[in-house]
């Protein structure tokens, strides 16, 4: 669980970093997304997922 709730605080961190640096490109990329369609969202999540998964499964050495 711990595990868990430090991942939660390094995407918070990160966020908040990006609103921070740049609102600028965050408010725009924001205003792009009712542009795109529900597959390319789906497609997009479904990536940083699997990224996210595979960033993880390194890191803890398989």
């Amino acid at each position: 669980m711990s595990d868990f709730l430090v991942a939660v605080g390094l995407v918070l961190c990160i966020e908040g970093m990006l609103y921070a640096l740049a609102p600028g490109i965050v408010r725009r990329m924001a205003e792009q997304l009712p542009m795109l369609s529900d597959g390319a969202l789906r497609a997009g999540g479904l990536a940083a997922a699997i990224i996210g998964v595979i960033i993880v499964w390194i890191v803890r050495g398989a």
